[in-house]
């Protein structure tokens, strides 16, 4: 397995993991929007996309944005997107997406990663806390959806 910073060249193979991911969380398959939305990331430099592919096929993907800690006055990334195919889940494909993102992090000077899940998403609780991350218990997290 090779896990690297997707380019235009992966575009649809990343679309297509990016669909998939969303569909996971309950939204309508769009490929044509997907790849849209990914090709404006990657031509904007607005995130960092790294892609896991073993034996030629697409199997995961996380997508890093650009953040700011203003108290620490350091650089910080957040992890908004993970998602590995079902059929290589159970593999290590998503600990190494997460090895990966660490070691960009490190390699850029951040002060971390940050990253969510749903309340109810267990496995990739246990993923993440078996990576090193920690619960925040320190601060409620708000939104404002528009």
């Amino acid at each position: 397995m090779k896990i690297y910073q997707a380019t235009m060249e992966d575009l649809q193979g990343v679309a297509s993991l990016f669909n998939e991911y969303r569909m996971f969380y309950r939204q309508n398959s769009n490929m044509e929007e997907a790849e849209q939305f990914l090709r404006e990331r990657i031509d904007r430099k607005e995130s960092i996309i790294f892609v896991a592919v073993d034996d030629e096929k697409y199997v995961g993907f996380t997508q890093l944005y650009p953040s700011f800690s203003s108290v620490s006055m350091k650089e910080l990334w957040i992890l908004n997107d993970l998602f590995v195919r079902k059929e290589a889940r159970g593999t290590g494909v998503g600990k190494e997406l997460l090895a990966r993102a660490k070691q960009f992090a490190v390699e850029t000077g951040a002060k971390g990663l940050k990253l969510q899940t749903e309340v109810d998403n267990a496995t990739a609780q246990r993923l993440y806390v078996g990576n090193g991350y920690i619960r925040d218990d320190r601060c409620f997290y708000y939104e404002l959806n528009l």
